[in-house]
């Protein structure tokens, strides 16, 4: 992510214009956005026209800048798109205005974004800034007769590739070479910086070989890491084990399961762990919170019209913050958050223990 500007707004209010630069940049996005918002960039709009040319078309596009009064924020990770929708509060043709329009937000564009941040999204637009300078890391599972491919990304894992086929002795095995030339040709079309080889017992060194032979470029982008699976419980150990850290400083899913085994221990010991909103609202207020887990989609559903707690959010975390204590957003794609989410989408690791 860029940030082209900062400037300060009567109010408390702010104006960053950024550009993002990946689909991850777009996914910070969305939970840096809220109704209430203002957005503005350039845009196209189809305009309707009386003329009887244009009567029968349904309008045409035109290009225009529009500033709009944000009500609705969607993230299509496949489309590799943010939408955001709302009235249209100033615009380059004013017969525009009123009207609602939805900005449609894509890698290189650049977008203004007017609100008072909370300390969370300031956070959030920091981490992807920073994150622009990390590698991207691809983890490929092998084992006899399967191979799996995943990307890693700062929302979540995305599975890229599954090869399956027989191989050894047998009337429809085929040699291992064909699945290694396949498992080959998918790490090759991958734009990455490094690629995790994993997987039990010996078929991954063979792997290695073969691509060393004949994928070279491939071959030097190699890092090899002993798991007992493959495919997704296998990428959840490379991720455990700390394996993309090692080419990646510090990579948001892996930080997040650290804090959920951590806080799942907690909770198996009856120890220092608190969940749920009003247990975390009591342990805030007794500045007890070293650690505050959030659910990305719960903070934003709270903090808008369809929230059910009956406690504020923004309380829970202005006041772990106050009180010295760290608050970590969980992404909601990944599943250390699908565990925060059973366990009511808020958590936290205490100092000590609360009676």
């Amino acid at each position: 992510m860029q940030i082209k500007d900062r400037e300060r707004l009567e109010g408390g209010r702010e104006r960053v214009t950024v550009v993002p630069e990946s689909v991850d940049d777009l996914w910070h996005l969305q939970f840096v956005l809220e109704p209430g918002d203002r957005v503005a960039g350039d845009t196209t709009r189809r305009i309707q026209r009386n003329d009887e040319q244009m009567r029968d078309t349904g309008g045409e596009r035109e290009h225009m800048w529009v500033a709009i009064a944000v009500d609705d924020v969607e993230f299509h990770k496949f489309a590799n798109r943010l939408r955001v929708g709302g009235e249209i509060v100033a615009c380059s043709r004013e017969d525009q205005l009123g009207f609602h329009h939805t900005v449609n937000v894509e890698e290189r564009d650049e977008i203004s974004i007017e609100k008072r941040f909370k300390p969370d999204q300031e956070a959030r637009l920091e981490e992807a800034e920073e994150a622009t300078e990390n590698p991207d890391v691809a983890i490929a599972t092998v084992e006899e007769g399967q191979a799996h491919v995943h990307t890693v990304a700062q929302y979540g894992t995305e599975e890229r590739a599954t090869i399956t086929g027989p191989t050894g002795k047998g009337e429809y095995a085929r040699e291992r070479s064909e699945l290694f030339a396949e498992l080959g040709d998918v790490l090759k079309r991958l734009e990455v910086d490094a690629i995790i080889l994993a997987g039990p017992g010996f078929t991954k060194q063979d792997a290695q070989k073969y691509l060393e032979k004949n994928e070279p470029d491939v071959a030097e982008l190699l890092t090899m890491v002993d798991t007992a699976s493959v495919g997704d419980r296998g990428v959840h150990e490379v991720l455990k084990r700390g394996a993309v850290a090692d080419v990646q400083q510090e990579t948001r899913i892996e930080s997040e399961a650290e804090r959920i085994d951590e806080l799942t221990r907690r909770i198996a010991e009856g120890a220092k762990a608190a969940y749920g909103p009003d247990e975390v609202r009591t342990a805030a207020e007794y500045g007890a919170i070293e650690d505050l887990l959030i659910l990305d989609d719960r903070l934003r559903k709270e903090r808008g019209p369809d929230g059910e707690w009956a406690v504020d959010v923004d309380d829970i975390v202005r006041t772990t913050e106050q009180k010295g204590g760290d608050v970590t957003v969980f992404s909601s794609e990944f599943p250390p958050g699908q565990q925060l989410s059973n366990l009511g989408g808020i958590a936290a690791l205490l100092r000590y223990r609360l009676e």
